[in-house]
């Protein structure tokens, strides 16, 4: 186990790191002159240049096998660093939302071959806290990337480029190197992996076939497809985890424009941008070990969530400075933890390979629609306070505080069947599968 933790998590957790920070770095840059040369503050530009980058969000798990998973993330973190190079020599705000597009069509097969690839190498009440621990690295990176952008925004006026412009042009940069670097590292499905000895191969199937029976692939077949896609839960966990994404992206857009409501300047608004960062990704992974420990997912979602509203109120109602950037504090790591504490809520309730990737595919993608959702509802009429979007996003985790009562209810009922029927069911062996709840 600590050996396949050694080679998956620091390296996809790096990789996605790169991802949110260049996927989220135009609000940095907005502030270090981008908003200026550009004219993104002009009506809806910076609001349609920030959401057109999640429409393209299509899934790409179905191929994940074809292709290969080393390939297929290679290719599309080699590819996005370079659309991200590219970003620093646009010369209008046209050409910028066109390279938002390549950005996002690039990075959205990224995140559901990365969740769907970890979860066939874990039991299921191991997974949340992987998954914490991948998504606590780009969360840290996260936070310390308006560090990073400011001081490279003091190379403005070399070879003629802005600050803004040497933001986008090396972390492009660092991300095609690591993505050329990590093609020889990057790790495949368990049974096709390169790095374990034969026994140690076994070991990893055997364990995940005792606890849920799908450590071997099935064929996805079309009329597997369309079944996957008529089970109603597919939905539910896609829709809270649109509800969990929309103050998260939020926050990583104009989490600069709402400290700097408050009065502060640019530097110190850069530095203020990582403590709620740093502290979200410790409460994400204190709810992840929680929820691993005890089992249990839906009370540790709900516990989150109502962090989130508060979090959201305090930052959008109460006047003290103070006061609102605690409630980012609040909205960022009940938000950040909600990812992946959804993500091994709807895997843990999962079996077969078809399906998993399906449903991965599906709540992703969701999530793209959660961005689009979150960078419309956050106006530039609406600056700095950014009522309507508050008022939104509380709405949306009302929504997902609702969905995941009635579809824990579902899976109670469903459990309290299955061990009607089959009482040995409680020790979690698979064929006796009970739901996690």
């Amino acid at each position: 186990s600590r050996r396949v933790d050694l080679r998956l998590l620091p390296l996809l957790g790096l990789l996605y790191a790169l991802a949110l920070i260049d996927r989220t770095n135009l609000g940095i840059a907005r502030v270090t002159g981008l908003d200026h040369d550009l004219k993104l503050s002009v009506g809806a530009r910076y609001s349609i240049v920030s959401c057109i980058y999640f429409v393209p969000e299509l899934p790409s798990n179905v191929a994940l096998r074809k292709v290969g998973a080393r390939n297929l993330l290679t290719f599309c973190v080699i590819a996005w660093g370079a659309v991200q190079l590219g970003m620093g020599f646009a010369p209008t705000w046209g050409v910028l939302a066109f390279c938002r597009v390549l950005l996002g069509a690039f990075e959205a097969g990224f995140f559901p071959a990365l969740v769907f690839i970890i979860t066939t190498w874990y039991k299921r009440h191991e997974v949340q806290t992987r998954l914490a621990t991948m998504y606590m690295t780009s969360i840290l990176a996260g936070g310390f990337s308006a560090i990073f952008a400011y001081a490279l925004s003091l190379l403005a006026g070399k070879s003629g480029l802005n600050g803004w412009s040497w933001i986008f042009i090396i972390e492009g940069a660092l991300t095609i190197l690591f993505g050329i670097i990590a093609w020889g590292y990057l790790p495949d499905f368990p049974d096709r992996n390169d790095f374990l000895s034969a026994e140690q191969t076994a070991l990893v199937l055997r364990r995940v076939e005792q606890d849920r029976g799908d450590a071997l692939p099935d064929t996805l077949t079309r009329e597997k497809l369309v079944m996957h896609l008529m089970d109603w839960k597919l939905w539910s966990y896609a829709i809270m985890y649109m509800c969990a994404t929309i103050p998260a992206y939020a926050i990583g857009f104009f989490i600069t424009s709402i400290i700097a409501s408050m009065g502060w300047g640019i530097e110190m608004v850069l530095l203020l941008c990582a403590p709620p960062y740093i502290f979200a990704a410790l409460s994400v992974l204190l709810f992840a070990w929680l929820s691993d420990k005890y089992q249990t997912r839906a009370a540790f979602l709900a516990v989150q969530t109502l962090m989130t509203i508060v979090g959201l109120a305090l930052t959008g109602y109460v006047k003290a400075p103070g006061w609102r950037y605690a409630g980012i504090f609040l909205a960022n790591a009940g938000s950040a933890g909600d990812i992946p504490g959804l993500l091994a809520y709807s895997s843990n309730n999962i079996l077969s390979h078809s399906k998993r990737a399906v449903t991965t595919a599906v709540v992703v993608s969701f999530g793209g629609i959660g961005g689009v959702v979150a960078t419309t509802i956050f106006r530039q009429q609406d600056a700095p306070r950014y009522l309507p979007g508050i008022v939104a996003s509380i709405c949306c985790q009302v929504v997902l505080l609702v969905l995941l009562g009635i579809t824990s209810l579902h899976l109670w009922r469903q459990n309290a069947k299955i061990l009607k029927q089959c009482p040995a069911a409680s020790t979690g062996v698979h064929p006796g599968f009970l739901y996690t709840l």
